[in-house]
C-alpha cells in the first residue's frame, strides 16, 4: 500500500468520525430541547391533535408586525405535521388556551418573517440545517 493511499484511508477515517461526532451533537441538542421544553416570555405552548388525542408543544413565539407566527426549526416536528393535517389548533400565551389557525406563510411574507426572525448560523449548526417552515397564527 502506498504512502498516498494511507494517507486517504486515514483522511476517510477522521472525516467519519467528524461526521458521526457532529450527528451526536445534532441528536443531542434536540433531544435536550425536546426533554426540558423551555418556556418564557419568547415561547408559547401549541396544542394539535391526532384523532382523539391532544398533543402540547413548547414552540418559540414569533411576533411580526401584530401577527403571531410559529417557525418549524427542528427536526423533531410532529406537532408540525399534525398542524399540517388539522390546521384548527389552541394557542396559550400564557393566559390559558385559545382557538388559533395555522395558515403556511410563502412568498413575500414567508421572506419577511424568515428575515426578522432567522435563529442564526449557530442555531441551524446545533440543529442539523433542518428546512424552517413558518406558519401564520390567525386567531379564532
Amino acid at each position: 500500500m502506498s504512502f498516498l493511499s494511507m494517507n486517504k484511508n486515514k483522511a476517510l477515517k477522521i472525516a467519519v468520525i467528524l461526521i458521526l461526532i457532529y450527528v451526536g451533537i445534532v441528536i443531542l441538542f434536540e433531544s435536550l430541547l425536546g426533554y426540558f421544553q423551555p418556556a418564557g416570555q419568547t415561547t408559547m405552548v401549541i396544542s394539535t391533535s391526532s384523532g382523539n388525542e391532544i398533543h402540547d408543544r413548547v414552540v418559540a413565539r414569533l411576533d411580526s408586525g401584530d401577527q403571531l407566527y410559529v417557525a418549524v426549526n427542528h427536526w423533531p416536528r410532529a406537532w408540525y405535521g399534525r398542524t399540517i393535517d388539522n390546521p384548527n389548533v389552541m394557542v396559550d400565551l400564557g393566559a390559558g388556551p385559545q382557538p388559533y389557525l395555522a395558515v403556511q406563510t410563502s412568498g413575500e411574507e414567508y421572506d419577511r418573517v424568515h428575515s426578522e426572525t432567522d435563529p442564526g448560523l449557530t442555531f441551524r449548526i446545533l440543529t442539523g440545517f433542518p428546512r424552517r417552515h413558518i406558519l401564520r397564527l390567525d386567531p379564532q
